[in-house]
């Protein structure tokens, strides 16, 4: 018997008291190269002064038994994915989603518009940039959609659903803010967890893998400090400042014994021979991708619409939150050497309280945006919600577009 289809009636009844506490999205991936394929799992950076990139090893109870793991994506990277998705989709003029307000801020870089909105900056509505720019000549911080989605709380979270209804889905703490900070935690939240196939690796001891560049021009190419310095200021309006100072600094402390000249790896030319020198990939016996949709926590807040119209508020929450994940989902791109291929259906389950548990039909795209339409409306009908893709544009302050760096530095 197929399972039944998670129906707006059903996601509102969970937005109301005493309803299921949870949806859960489960997957089995596998590398899309075989079992005997390596994966490459996030990286992190450990902090300190010997810090070095390095993966997140955990212990998991996989399967009846404790279980060492490695994080392939993290909740955070997750969240972004899904965030990415729906920012896309309205890029792409997507209905409903094109009916979502959001925040905008446009910065302009050599006289040319570049907009980054609360779906793709760091902290959503309370980021650093939409704080830092101005709406109409004065501070955006001094508007007063601004200052009450600011002041927005649990007891009445109805001016940010109407202003970032994104912060309500995926989180964000206002944590600049003198008092009165806003903090949400997410009511999604997922992972891609590995199983180690080597149940007794050594988290200190990953083994590293190859690398090389190959140059056909020639493997060494040696320049005089003139030429690496005059190479140098001709790209300067395109290299990172630090790294210009390091080609400069390279030049000129050229060793004397070689007639002042050096290796131009600095600017990218040359071979790199065949080093081990990055982290190698993991095998793992099984890898799962897990999400869990928490409807007590949406059961937190109020909209001031008394309980149906809040429960309807809830759901329109909880329907963008889901079109999020099943958009990002349905893509399957994390990293260079990490190609994971779906092992099995994708199987959701809700919550129906005291240890029991109901299988719901997977959502596609088509069915996520139905739902998202509906919860639109019935939150229009039941609380006055009037969502028409209402965008709070910030302008960008130029001081900040003007100061960036996004080079790496090669060699």
């Amino acid at each position: 018997m197929p399972s039944p289809a998670l129906t707006y009636n059903l996601l509102s009844e969970a937005c109301k008291a005493g309803g299921p506490s949870v949806l859960v999205s489960t997957t089995e991936l596998a590398p899309a190269g075989g079992p005997m394929a390596s994966v490459a799992p996030a990286k992190f950076v450990t902090p300190g002064a010997n810090s070095h990139a390095t993966y997140a090893y955990e212990h998991r109870f996989v399967d009846g038994a404790a279980a060492g793991v490695v994080i392939l994506d993290s909740k955070q990277s997750q969240l972004n994915r899904a965030e990415a998705a729906l920012a896309q989709a309205i890029l792409d003029g997507v209905d409903p989603l094109t009916r979502v307000p959001h925040v905008a801020v446009t910065y302009r870089r050599d006289g040319q518009p570049e907009t980054f909105t609360d779906l793709t900056l760091p902290h959503r509505a309370y980021d650093g940039h939409v704080r830092a720019g101005s709406v109409a000549g004065k501070p955006s911080t001094d508007h007063p959609a601004y200052r009450a989605a600011r002041d927005a709380t649990p007891a009445n979270a109805r001016a940010l659903l109407d202003f970032s209804p994104i912060t309500l889905a995926y989180g964000g703490w206002d944590a600049t803010r003198r008092s009165r900070q806003g903090r949400w935690r997410s009511a999604l939240v997922g992972e891609i967890v590995g199983v180690l196939a080597d149940q007794d690796l050594d988290p200190r001891s990953t083994p590293l893998r190859g690398g090389a560049r190959v140059d056909p021009v020639a493997m060494q190419v040696q320049l005089g400090r003139a030429s690496m310095i005059a190479i140098a200021d001709a790209q300067r309006g395109e290299l990172s400042p630090r790294l210009y100072d390091k080609i400069v600094k390279a030049a000129k402390s050229a060793d004397e014994k070689s007639a002042g000249s050096t290796s131009a790896s600095t600017l990218g030319l040359g071979g790199i021979p065949p080093t081990l020198e990055q982290l190698a990939g993991v095998a793992c016996t099984r890898i799962l991708r897990t999400h869990v949709l928490s409807f007590a926590t949406l059961r937190q807040i109020r909209f001031g619409a008394g309980p149906d119209g809040d429960a309807s508020c809830r759901a329109l929450v909880a329907a963008l939150a889901l079109d999020g994940l099943v958009r990002a989902d349905s893509e399957l791109c994390l990293r260079a050497n990490c190609d994971l291929v779906e092992a099995g259906p994708t199987r959701v389950t809700i919550d129906r309280r005291a240890g029991a548990f109901q299988e719901l039909e997977p959502l596609s795209i088509v069915a996520a945006d139905e739902l998202l339409a509906r919860a639109i409306a019935a939150a229009r009908e039941d609380a006055g919600v009037d969502w028409t893709g209402q965008i709070f544009a910030v302008d960008g302050d130029p001081d900040i577009i003007a100061s960036t760096d996004d080079a790496s530095e090669e060699g």
